[in-house]
């Protein structure tokens, strides 16, 4: 029988700033991930009959869109590593949640992983006649991570990635910000989904639009241990590398060029002379929070992405 004293310190630690951020980013990333793996299953396993390549668009986008209520007010419910990266490169973070953050998506998505593969073993058993495969008419891998089609090449692939990840991370930031046009209070995590179902719906078919290194390696480790063996590595001319790498840069690249020419070109409301007095006179101790004056109300909330 676990004692009392053992629950408290469970608790405790549970209630601690980075361990909560860490849950919140693993439970997120894997709602989001089976939901979307799910959808992958249901087309190749069933065909049209199942699913399509419209459903699995809707469920990646409504699954980000579910993943942001899970864990939206507690870590921002990033799910992207490459967002968590551009984040922390812009300085909307510090450097020393990143690896929390990572840790806690790759172990969801891998998790996800571990959860379609269970639930869907017979029918991939069935579809792939025992065999799993990463290329050909029965491959089943492709459920779980990215692969390049044949008619793509590594270098177009790669700048594919990093094209619709800098348009992802570019219009997150316009989503977000609070002094330009953002989505209405409350709608936030759906005009999100929206967003990733119109990626898709629109640029997938060159590269898979991953996105994502927490959508698509944790998988893709999975994948080499659960029987597809090493090709899931070398296939498509070593692809695998290019689904953590492109996204990184091109969220980077997005979040600046939205920055540059967007949000350093929005009028700022000037400080009134109140609350310059205000936040200059540090002696005074207690007053209400004041959004204009970050000193006196804490850190400012970081923004959701």
């Amino acid at each position: 029988m676990v004692s009392w004293s053992v629950l408290m310190r469970i608790q405790a630690t549970l209630q601690k700033e980075m361990v909560r951020e860490f849950l919140a980013e693993f439970m997120s990333t894997y709602v989001m991930m089976v939901f979307g793996l799910g959808s992958i299953a249901h087309m190749v396993l069933g065909g049209k009959k199942f699913g399509s390549y419209l459903s699995v668009n809707l469920a990646f986008g409504f699954g980000v869109t579910i993943g942001m209520h899970v864990a939206g007010n507690i870590s921002g419910a990033h799910m992207n590593a490459a967002v968590t990266f551009t984040t922390c490169a812009l300085g909307r973070m510090p450097w020393r949640k990143f690896p929390v953050y990572v840790l806690g998506q790759f172990l969801g998505s891998f998790m996800a992983a571990v959860t379609i593969y269970s639930l869907f073993y017979t029918a991939i058993i069935h579809f792939s006649g025992n065999l799993l495969t990463v290329t050909g008419p029965t491959a089943t891998a492709g459920i779980f991570a990215t692969y390049l089609p044949e008619h793509m090449i590594l270098w177009r692939g790669f700048l594919d990635e990093m094209f619709i990840t800098g348009m992802l991370q570019l219009c997150l930031f316009a989503i977000t910000d609070k002094d330009n046009n953002p989505a209405l209070r409350g709608t936030e995590a759906l005009v999100v989904g929206l967003l990733i179902v119109i990626i898709g719906a629109s640029l997938g078919m060159n590269s898979g639009y991953a996105m994502n290194p927490s959508r698509d390696l944790p998988p893709r480790f999975f994948t080499f241990i659960a029987g597809w063996g090493k090709q899931v590595f070398s296939a498509g001319d070593n692809w695998w590398w290019v689904p953590v790498v492109a996204p990184l840069l091109g969220a980077y690249l997005g979040g600046i060029i939205y920055v540059i020419f967007i949000g350093s070109s929005i009028p700022r409301k000037p400080q009134s002379l109140e609350n310059s007095m205000v936040c200059e006179d540090h002696r005074i101790t207690e007053l209400p929070k004041n959004p204009a004056c970050p000193t006196l109300s804490g850190s400012m909330p970081l923004e959701q992405f």
